[in-house]
C-alpha cells in the first residue's frame, strides 16, 4: 500500500481557497479503527462550502472534503468488518471536521460505517450517497405521518437538485402525485421521466403579499431549499398535512406565523441526515436497495475524476449543476 491520491483543501496568502490533489501516505489518515479504499464518492451542496472554506461546515485547514465514500475495507480492528466488506460512509462528522471522501483511501470509526446492501453495489449506492439518504428520510417522515397516496399530491421543492430529485422518483415509485417546484424550466422533461405528474416554476410559487395563509393545493411537501420557499409552502399546505424540512440552500431564516399549525393543523417535520441513529440509517439504505430503489437511478448522473471535482464545485455554487454527481477515485 503506497501513497494515495487526495483532493485537500488549503487557504492561500490572500485569504482564498485551493484545491489541490496531493499524494499521501496511509500513515496521513487520522483516527478510526477501520481502513476503506474509496471506490466512489458524491459531490454535494455541503462539500462545496467545505471547499471554499465556509467555517459553519469545516473549520480548520487543510482539509478533504466528501461527505459521502463507498469502498472495501482493508483493515478493520472492529468485528463487525472484515477485509473485503463493501461499505458505505454517510454523516456524523465525515468530510466536515475529519477527512472526507474525496481521497483514495479512509479511515473512520467503525460507528459510521454502513454494510452495503446486497441488492445495491457500490457505484449506486453514491447516487444516493447522502442526498439519496436524505430524500429517503424525508418520504419515511412523511409514511410515518400517515400521508396517503390518495389525499392529494405532494409537493417537492428544489426538484432538479440531489435531494430533490430523487425524493420525486421515490415518491413517484410509491404512486404519490409528485408535483416538482423548480426554477430551471428547461429541466420540466427531466422531472417528468423521473415521476412528476408536472410542475410549479418558482417564479410562479413565491408570494410577497405577505398573506397571513393562501389557497390550500398540496397534501403534504418536501422542502429541500428553505426560505421563501418553504414559508409559502406551509401556506399552501392542506389541512393535517406535513412538510418536511431538510436544507437552506435558499436561506436558513424562516419568517412565518402561527397560523398553518392553529388553524390548519401543519405540522412542520426535521430531517437530519448527520446524527440519524444507525439502526434506522440501516433501515433506510436497505428500503432504497428494495422497494424504494428507483427505477431511473442512473439518469441524471455525472461521473467525474478527482481531477474534475474542484470545477464542478464552482458549478454547484452556481447552481449549473442537476441531477447527481459522483466521483470514481479510479479514474
Amino acid at each position: 500500500m503506497n501513497n494515495f491520491r487526495t483532493l485537500i483543501t488549503r487557504k492561500s496568502n490572500n485569504d482564498t481557497y485551493i484545491n489541490d490533489i496531493e499524494l499521501k501516505n496511509i500513515d496521513w489518515l487520522g483516527n478510526g479503527d477501520v481502513l476503506i479504499k474509496v471506490k466512489y464518492s458524491s459531490l454535494n451542496f455541503k462539500d462545496a462550502l467545505s471547499a471554499i472554506g465556509n467555517k459553519g461546515v469545516t473549520k480548520k485547514y487543510p482539509h478533504t472534503p466528501g461527505i459521502d465514500a463507498a469502498g472495501i475495507v482493508v483493515e478493520s480492528e472492529n468485528d463487525k468488518f472484515s477485509v473485503g466488506d463493501k461499505v458505505i460512509v454517510t454523516g456524523y462528522d465525515f468530510g466536515m471536521n475529519t477527512n472526507g471522501g474525496f481521497s483514495e483511501y479512509i479511515r473512520v470509526p467503525s460507528e459510521w460505517i454502513v454494510k452495503l446492501p446486497k441488492q445495491l453495489s457500490l457505484r449506486e449506492s453514491m447516487i444516493y450517497g447522502t442526498a439519496g439518504f436524505t430524500a429517503a428520510l424525508s418520504v419515511k417522515k412523511l409514511l410515518d405521518y400517515g400521508i396517503k397516496q390518495n389525499n392529494g399530491p405532494v409537493l417537492v421543492t428544489g426538484a432538479t437538485g440531489g435531494v430533490g430529485s430523487i425524493a420525486v422518483s421515490i415518491l413517484s415509485k410509491l404512486q404519490y402525485t409528485v408535483i416538482g417546484l423548480t426554477g430551471k424550466p428547461e429541466y420540466k422533461d427531466m422531472l417528468l421521466k423521473a415521476g412528476a405528474k408536472d410542475i410549479v416554476l418558482r417564479k410562479d410559487f413565491n408570494d410577497a403579499s405577505e398573506k397571513i395563509l393562501l389557497s390550500t393545493k398540496w397534501n403534504a411537501v418536501v422542502d429541500t431549499v428553505g426560505g421563501n420557499l418553504l414559508e409559502n409552502a406551509l401556506k399552501t399546505t392542506k389541512y393535517n398535512g406535513c412538510v418536511t424540512c431538510c436544507g437552506n440552500v435558499a436561506s436558513y431564516k424562516l419568517s412565518t406565523t402561527v397560523y398553518p399549525f392553529i388553524l390548519r393543523g401543519i405540522s412542520l417535520l426535521g430531517i437530519d441526515s448527520v446524527q440519524c441513529p444507525m439502526d434506522i440509517r440501516e433501515k433506510v439504505w436497505e428500503k432504497l436497495s428494495t422497494d424504494w430503489k428507483i427505477n431511473n437511478l442512473n439518469d441524471n448522473v455525472e461521473e467525474i475524476s478527482l481531477e474534475q471535482v474542484d470545477v464542478n464545485i464552482q458549478k454547484i455554487l452556481q447552481g449549473k449543476l442537476k441531477g447527481r454527481t459522483i466521483i470514481n477515485l479510479a479514474l
